[in-house]
């Protein structure tokens, strides 16, 4: 039997596309929403069975008091949080607010759909590789860490970065052209520039990444500092 589920994540994009594939896959998705700040009053106003909800800083402070609102007015609702490669304390942090699971942000559909089903028979659902990676990193942490996020956006040129936020937010190529001041085929030339430097084939994808990465709101913080 299928899910009745909410997908809440800051990307729009990312949120649409994985309800259209949870849909077609005969979950029932009361909602596909952005931004997860509002992400607790939704969730408690439609009281879904499972609600997705994604995050590119599982680390940082705050980044779960919609969790813990939610499982507070609604704890039947099992949350599973969508992520990068968490470190030990993202995960921790996570189950700490109430999460019922923890999902990288590339799992295939499969991974996604069978942490659903687990959350909602109420076990935890975060794949053991996950959790081993975690442990290994608290038994021997690393001196300096590899910043995926900064490696990627050190990558790209201030005007592809807009390009890719562009595309997180799911415009397409007339829409980037337009709100960039640009010709079409430019803005055409500025997606391809960017797939090809990410090493993705599609927008999707790109988009994908980026949030997994932290990449966006990397890109975001040094846009505000540098206006």
């Amino acid at each position: 039997m299928g899910v009745r589920l909410m997908v809440v994540d800051d990307h729009r994009l990312l949120a649409e596309a994985l309800a259209s594939a949870l849909k077609l896959r005969g979950h029932r998705v009361l909602a596909a929403a952005a931004p997860s700040a509002g992400a607790a009053e939704l969730v408690v106003s439609r009281a879904p069975e499972v609600c997705l909800l994604g995050t590119a800083t599982p680390a940082d402070p705050g980044v779960f008091e919609p969790v813990v609102r939610i499982k507070k007015e609604r704890p039947q609702v099992a949350v599973v949080v969508l992520g990068p490669v968490p470190s030990p304390r993202g995960i921790a942090a996570a189950f700490a607010a109430g999460a019922s699971g923890y999902v990288r942000h590339d799992e295939r559909i499969e991974g996604v759909e069978r942490a659903m089903m687990k959350a909602r028979a109420g076990e935890a659902a975060v794949a053991p590789q996950l959790l081993q990676g975690a442990f290994a990193e608290l038994l021997n942490p690393a001196a300096q860490p590899d910043d995926e996020g900064a490696r990627l956006l050190r990558m790209l040129t201030p005007r592809e970065v807009e390009v890719l936020m562009r595309v997180a937010e799911g415009e397409d190529t007339r829409l980037i052209a337009a709100g960039m001041g640009i010709a079409p085929s430019t803005a055409r030339t500025h997606v391809q520039r960017v797939l090809m430097k990410l090493g993705v084939g599609s927008r999707l994808e790109a988009a994908a990444l980026a949030a997994r990465t932290g990449l966006l709101d990397r890109a975001a913080t040094h846009r505000s500092a540098a206006t």
